[in-house]
């Protein structure tokens, strides 16, 4: 019973997300967004670092939607994962703190950081910026698919390729994408809302 359930509903919104249907991301995200903090939370006693931490399990799970195998329920794959990232964040971030301690005492900052975020114009410009330095199929692939809005299938029919090839141009524009944009996460969360939907 709980199966078929899972077959009729959440499988068949999964499955159009791996379409790339934004709006059943999204029902994933604010289903389970919370839950996923709470429990990360609880590992590594930190709310700011545990959202930072399953921001990056979402952005995982759209960027590689097409790959992953649901063996019982989205939920448990994203618990799961979620559990996973909180061990390995515990398990690395001695390492990672001893770093950034040797590098703030041996290094010179090349600029100060002000201390207001970026407003709302600021970051698009980054953002166009972003996606202007991306190489020109992946740039026309990603544009097809956010300002646009088609499928991958739509985008494939369009261009005349393989719905593969369109999966491994949007994911090197994401890849690209994410390096630029990361810097900027902490500026205003809608950014990462604006790069998990593209």
């Amino acid at each position: 019973m709980t199966t078929d359930k899972r077959n009729n509903g959440e499988q068949f919104i999964f499955n159009r997300m791996v379409e790339g249907d934004k709006d059943a991301f999204r029902f994933f995200f604010e289903k389970y967004y919370t839950d996923l903090c709470n429990l990360v939370n609880i590992y590594i006693h930190d709310e700011t670092m545990a959202e930072e931490l399953v921001q990056d399990i979402y952005i995982y799970f759209w960027e590689k939607k097409g790959k992953i195998q649901i063996e019982s329920s989205v939920k448990a794959y994203l618990l799961k994962a979620s559990k996973n990232k909180s061990l390995n964040f515990l398990r690395n971030e001695k390492t990672r703190l001893n770093i950034h301690e040797k590098i703030r005492k041996t290094s010179e900052p090349l600029y100060e950081m002000p201390a207001n975020t970026l407003d709302a114009e600021q970051l698009r410009e980054i953002i166009e910026n972003a996606v202007k330095s991306l190489p020109e199929k992946c740039g026309e692939i990603y544009r097809l698919a956010k300002e646009k809005e088609l499928s991958y299938k739509e985008i494939a029919e369009e261009l005349g390729i393989s719905v593969k090839t369109v999966e491994n141009q949007m994911s090197i524009a994401l890849k690209k994408l994410r390096d630029q944009l990361r810097p900027h996460y902490n500026d205003i969360f809608l950014l990462f809302l604006f790069y998990m939907v593209i």
